[in-house]
């Protein structure tokens, strides 16, 4: 058992009180600092009921820095994440944790302090920034938890800033064949608009992945662009998948096959791996522009006429081929299950989670199936 001593300070006529005990390695520990006895008597109580229940902290363990068990903690998830995602959260890390954090010892951090640098980075950047800085400092404690440096994580349960999702811009077959034909690349932007591959997906297939007889491309390979190099690696969701391309694109590839070896990229050169256009001087950029101009002009003609002006191209990224795809599967009757397997989302929840609402008609056909079976059993004559 412990025992509490009073002891004077030079600043202060009032008593200050320690508390002295015996750690679970039996090394003799001292706690300084209580303005009153029966606080130093509640924090000896505290203890001795930690190591009966053998979950003892070390006041001297929490002394550590978030700098020092951050550094270890990104070490750490090098070697499993992969390049692009790594590169995220060293950005997070370095930009918004480390400036803020990384001097303050892990012992010393209040769940109001975490919550105050929050609400204030939430005013100046995006929710996704702070949904990312605040994601390493969390995991970082989670660390320092696991660890046993402190008792709990007072960055959990924090009020976080909420990530509006984007509204996502669906082509009709129409508009991918306007988008491709003003392409420098018309092949290309059709395969992404009809097969849903993400471009690092589309760009790192290799000769061997097609099967033309079969219409299926088997996408094994993935290459990001991190910072100025593209890095090569698996997939996304890690799994290899198969995926058809229509008939009518079996030319395309085709030509893109043509005098290339097995081991030949299919897009581009069939050496170096096509890198994801710039979004603003690039050639994509370049032809949705050139499309949006073209429709503004014939909407300006139209109301000159006293006619109803026609629909503007919509700004599309390449990411948006990908919405296009599903769009376009899912209205020519594909089953979510199929597009999950196309898409190479992780589960059909992720599918509907993330184009639920291009399955709206299917649940009108639900109903009418309802109906007509209702009918057929009840209202029949019998």
């Amino acid at each position: 058992m412990g025992s509490i001593h009073k002891y004077a300070v030079k600043t202060d006529s009032r008593p200050r009180y320690y508390v002295m005990y015996r750690d679970p390695s039996h090394k003799q520990v001292m706690k300084r600092g209580f303005t009153r006895k029966l606080d130093a008597e509640q924090y000896l109580r505290t203890v001795e009921v930690a190591k009966d229940r053998g979950e003892y902290i070390d006041p001297a363990d929490a002394k550590a820095t978030v700098a020092t068990l951050g550094k270890t903690w990104l070490d750490g998830r090098k070697s499993v994440l992969k390049p692009s995602a790594y590169r995220s959260l060293d950005s997070a890390w370095r930009v918004h944790v480390e400036p803020k954090w990384g001097s303050r010892e892990i012992g010393g951090i209040r769940h109001s302090d975490v919550q105050s640098w929050v609400s204030s980075m939430a005013k100046a950047s995006s929710a996704t920034t702070v949904l990312r800085a605040y994601g390493v400092l969390a995991a970082v404690l989670d660390v320092a938890v696991r660890d046993r440096r402190v008792a709990r994580n007072v960055a959990r349960d924090v009020a976080l800033p909420r990530k509006r999702g984007k509204s996502k811009i669906y082509l009709t077959h129409e508009q991918v064949d306007r988008l491709a034909l003003a392409s420098r690349y018309p092949d290309l932007v059709r395969f992404l608009a009809y097969t849903g591959l993400r471009w690092g997906e589309a760009t790192g297939l290799r000769v061997r992945h097609v099967d033309e007889k079969r219409r299926r491309v088997s996408v094994e390979e993935n290459a990001v662009m991190v910072g100025t190099v593209i890095e090569v690696g698996t997939p996304k969701t890690h799994e290899t998948r198969s995926v058809p391309y229509p008939k009518f694109l079996a030319p395309a590839i085709a030509d893109a096959v043509k005098g290339k070896r097995s081991a030949d990229l299919l897009w581009g050169d069939g050496k170096i791996h096509m890198r994801l256009p710039n979004s603003r001087d690039g050639w994509f950029a370049a032809a949705v522009r050139r499309l949006r101009d073209e429709d503004e002009k014939a909407a300006r003609e139209a109301e000159e006429r006293g006619k109803e002006p026609g629909e503007i191209f919509p700004r599309v990224t390449p990411h948006d081929l990908r919405h296009a795809a599903a769009s376009l599967a899912i209205s020519s009757g594909a089953n979510v299950k199929a597009v999950q397997r196309m898409l190479g989302h992780a589960s059909a929840a992720m599918t509907l989670d993330v184009y639920g609402e291009l399955f709206d008609d299917d649940l009108d056909g639900v109903a009418d199936a309802l109906n007509a079976a209702r009918a057929e059993r009840v209202l029949a004559p019998r």
